[in-house]
Formats: C-alpha cells, structure tokens, sequence
C-alpha cells in the first residue's frame, strides 16, 4: 500500500499522545502490578507503533 510519510507520522504523534494521555491516568488511578502491567503494554503499543510507521517509510 502506498503512504503518504506526513500523514502517518502525523498519526503516529496522536497515537502516541493517546498513550502518554492513557500512561498518566493510569499512573494517577491504578498502583502497583496491575500499574506496571498497564505500562508495560502502553509502552509496547508505542513501540509497535513506532516500528510500524518507520518500517512503511523505509518501504
């Protein structure tokens, strides 16, 4: 498929301004284990995402 780079890093900032967003409210209502693993998968989301939109501008 072909992608315009603009577009997808523009989505990419408010993918990962929803999971920073997501990040804080868990880090305000949530503690211990269940707080690590609510990070733990936001930051793996994030990481994915950022993969992804790397590995599209590289194709």
């Amino acid at each position: 498929m072909d992608f315009d780079a603009a577009v997808l890093r523009k989505k990419l900032r408010w993918a990962l301004a929803a999971y920073a967003a997501l990040a804080v409210m868990a880090a305000l209502t949530l503690d211990g284990l269940l707080l690590h693993a609510v990070l733990l998968f936001l930051g793996a989301l994030a990481v994915r995402s950022w993969v992804a939109v790397k590995r599209e501008e590289l194709e």
